[in-house]
């Protein structure tokens, strides 16, 4: 009999523990959410759609970029993140590409929106684009730091 009450005893002390800690956390109001506030780090939903993505150090940048009829027209030197509403970071906005040149001189920089570029197996394509026509697009410059 003693054994019987000793193995009940033992058995409800966490219960008993748990009903202890809630009842000395009843009195005590949680924190309320702050208006705005997100935990960090990607859900698992997005983070499937990540694992699957294109890394601009690895998979963009220096890449070339051809058109329909896979004529090299330029390769990608940038990709700008414009800001969105609140200054939250939003998706790729534009990419820059450049045309022409050697070694860097006299190459023309252009965004062109990122909706404009198709992938195709592991090739970027600009459809309807030729070295001339992106040569005639006005060149990109950087706005300077204020």
């Amino acid at each position: 009999m003693k054994r019987l009450l000793g193995t009940l005893v033992i058995s409800a002390m966490p219960f008993l523990t748990m009903v202890g800690a809630s009842a000395q956390t009843a009195g005590t109001q949680p924190n309320p959410p702050v208006a705005g506030a997100t935990p960090l780090g990607v859900t698992v939903t997005e983070m499937e759609a990540v694992v699957v993505g294109w890394s601009a150090k690895r998979d963009l940048l220096g890449k070339a970029v051809t058109n329909d009829k896979k004529e090299r027209i330029g390769k990608i030197e940038d990709i700008i993140v414009a800001p969105g509403p609140a200054s939250k970071m939003q998706h790729a906005s534009v990419a820059i590409i450049g045309v022409g040149g050697f070694l860097g001189m006299g190459r023309h920089d252009v965004a062109i929106p990122t909706e404009q570029i198709r992938v195709e197996g592991s090739n970027l394509v600009l459809p309807g684009a030729t070295k001339d026509a992106l040569k005639a697009v006005p060149s990109f410059q950087y706005a300077r730091k204020k």
